[in-house]
């Protein structure tokens, strides 16, 4: 935990740190950052990210990074564990006026050593195609602003694609593109291909084949994140509402929701197996999500402001065979019903073939670890481990597991489930009700009463809880029975509130998109779009739709940056009201009702705040917003001479 001391050493900035593999060391030498590596003055700037693809270089050293730091882009060979970065010869180094790089991404399809695709997200809402190897710019994508003006917040190579990519933006919205097509000199017209709770699709309509193909309008206030599932079948969304939705991508179909403890949802992962989902954001808390059973089974405390990126490392999560529990003795159906994704990579693949294979008459079953990461505002480092007793709370452990610390979770399974039904993937994500589709600009309310809950695959009655499971004394806050005892938990929710929102709440099965109807397809097709041209509005959502045309059109002098306020007051009172209604469902579990883990390690790492967190097969990358990109290697991976790691040599100034 984070108290390992008070007063000077709280301050300290730790230089390595101690798990049940090792010893973790930050290489100092391994340091990227801007060549003359003074400390970035990060106020009012965007987020330093970094980004990885490996060019299959003959020579064995074919890992190239990226990073941007305020208006500037850098473009190095990693040299990892191996060798001192040497920051004076970068590949390509790039200076933007007027606008400034959030986000960016590799294809690692077409990589090579002599060319590379790098797509740039930037804070005015363009999207850049650029070659750092042949230093060329092919192609830059909503230049004009015409499809959208805000503040690009991630882009993504849809995975298996050379040409499809997917960028989302603060207004709330994707769009799909395709680096074939141009964007036209006219603002796009949409028509609606599909629309669902609190999400609309809608396809580009145009006589010749123009971008984007797709628009995705998803929540209300920024899409801050979106990842793919390893399969690349599902996309999972974090919203500034609090929610986490899961989309299965080619049909446009909501497999699955969850909202925050409290405030927006800033980052989402998923496990390598694509069973579990982990979110974190403004609550403080990493929340993991069960894909199979489309509910939250557990929480982390550790970080002590907002968590800035959440990330599974594959490396270290494990499948070990274990004696055999004498319950886990029925039909293998339940067990295999969990299992969607036949897409693993490097451990995590042998990983996961074991789960799959492993049937009834097996005399062992499996023992599953996964490991997740975290950073946050706090400047802190959190690992944390997902283990059987979290996974399988209702089984006898196969092997004592002393390394995690959680809540006992050995309460009675609530009414009509059953014991069988258990994941064994684990990803914190925060599930969120699926509203009615609005404009991205709308800062109306989401009404309380279209609040869906997804009931779990194990027979459970919707907004079912297990009874009360009691609380770790080592937590902090472990006596407060109400269980709104996060730092950030401002919501205070009445039984009254939480009973009509269950109430009201109805169950949705989840489905599993085919190829079929795939949206994707039919974007392509311009000349198909008019057999969607029956697909109607409700009323009732219409009706809101005009209310809030009104009340948007009587602002219509008032700044564009005014009016974004005016948006964030208003996002901020329906915030609060939508927490009131979901805290105590499924959607939301009270604190007292999910275990809660607490971090292997929780260390302070830098000065500024935390926004990269990468594990790759030697180390694992962090960096923060003075624009250092911090090498740590992991336990027998050190390849620098111990001397490199004198704190004494550090050009930033960490400190043992």
């Amino acid at each position: 935990m984070a108290a390992e001391g008070g007063g000077k050493e709280m301050n300290e900035i730790k230089t390595q740190f101690t798990t049940r593999e090792g010893v973790y060391k930050l290489l100092t030498h391994s340091e990227y950052s801007r060549p003359n590596r003074v400390p970035f003055n990060s106020q009012g700037s965007n987020p330093v990210k970094v980004s990885f693809v490996n060019v299959n270089d003959q020579s064995g050293n074919g890992d190239r990074i990226c990073f941007n730091v305020g208006r500037e882009l850098y473009f190095y060979i990693y040299k990892g564990v191996r060798k001192a970065a040497d920051l004076s010869k970068p590949i390509d180094k790039r200076i933007y006026k007027g606008t400034q790089p959030t986000c960016h991404d590799f294809n690692p399809i077409t990589a090579t050593a002599e060319s590379v695709s790098l797509l740039v997200g930037f804070s005015a809402g363009q999207v850049q195609l650029i070659d750092p190897i042949k230093k060329e710019t092919s192609k830059l994508f909503n230049e004009e602003r015409l499809i959208d003006k805000s503040r690009v917040t991630c882009v993504r190579w849809v995975p298996g694609s050379e040409s499809l990519f997917l960028v989302a933006h603060s207004s709330g919205s994707m769009y799909l593109y395709n680096v074939e097509n141009t964007c036209g000199t006219t603002a796009p017209h949409y028509q609606l291909l599909k629309q669902g709770e609190n999400y609309a699709v809608h396809t580009c309509k145009s006589k010749s084949a123009r971008n984007p193909l797709l628009r995705w309008t998803v929540g209300e206030g920024a899409l801050n994140e979106f990842a793919f599932s390893p399969d690349g079948k599902f996309l999972a969304c974090a919203s500034q509402d609090g929610f986490l939705r899961v989309f299965g991508f080619d049909a446009a179909e909501l497999h699955g929701t969850m909202k925050s403890y409290f405030g927006g949802l800033l980052c989402v992962c998923w496990s390598p197996d694509g069973r579990y989902i982990v979110a974190g954001g403004e609550d403080d808390l990493v929340t993991v999500w069960s894909f199979s059973d489309c509910r939250v089974i557990a929480r982390g405390h550790g970080h002590k402001s907002w968590v800035s990126v959440v990330a599974f490392d594959h490396c270290t999560t494990s499948v070990e065979d274990g004696d055999l529990p004498a319950e886990f003795s029925g039909s293998d159906e339940e067990f295999h019903e969990q299992i969607h994704f036949g897409v693993g990579r490097d451990r995590a693949n042998s990983a996961h073939s074991r789960l799959s294979k492993r049937n009834s008459t097996d005399s062992r079953p499996v023992s599953v670890t996964y490991r997740f990461g975290s950073v946050g505002q706090d400047t802190q480092l959190c690992l944390w481990d997902l283990t059987e007793d979290i996974l399988f709370p209702h089984l006898p452990l196969s092997r004592t597991r002393t390394h995690t610390n959680v809540m006992s979770a050995t309460s009675p399974p609530a009414t009509g489930q059953t014991t069988t039904t258990t994941t064994t993937t684990t990803t914190t994500t925060t599930t969120a009700t699926a509203t009615a589709t609005v404009p991205a600009t709308n800062p109306s309310g989401t009404n309380g009463k279209d609040n869906t809950s997804n009931s779990s695959t194990s027979g459970n009655p919707p907004n079912s809880l297990p009874s009360t499971l009691p609380r770790s004394n080592s937590l902090p806050h472990s006596s407060n029975p109400t269980g709104g005892s996060t730092p950030n938990s401002h919501t205070g929710s009445s039984s009254s509130s939480t009973t009509a929102a269950a109430a009201s709440s109805t169950t949705t099965t989840t489905t599993t998109s085919t190829k079929a109807n795939s949206i994707i397809d039919s974007a392509f097709i311009a000349t198909g779009v008019s057999k969607f041209a029956t697909l109607s509005l409700h009323d009732s959502r219409k009706e809101r739709h005009e209310k809030d045309h009104k009340r948007n059109h009587s602002m219509g002098h008032i700044s564009s940056k005014s009016s974004d306020k005016l948006n964030q007051l208003s996002s901020t009172r329906t915030a609060k009201a939508e927490a009131a209604k979901t805290l105590g469902t499924l959607l939301c579990p009270r604190m007292e009702d999910v275990p809660l883990l607490e971090p292997l390690v929780c260390k302070k790492i830098a000065h500024e705040r935390l926004t990269v967190l990468i594990f790759l097969e030697d180390c694992l990358v962090t960096a923060c917003q003075e624009g250092f990109v911090c090498t740590w290697a992991r336990p027998g991976k050190v390849g620098l001479l111990s001397s490199q790691n004198n704190p004494a040599n550090s050009p930033s100034g960490t400190v043992v």
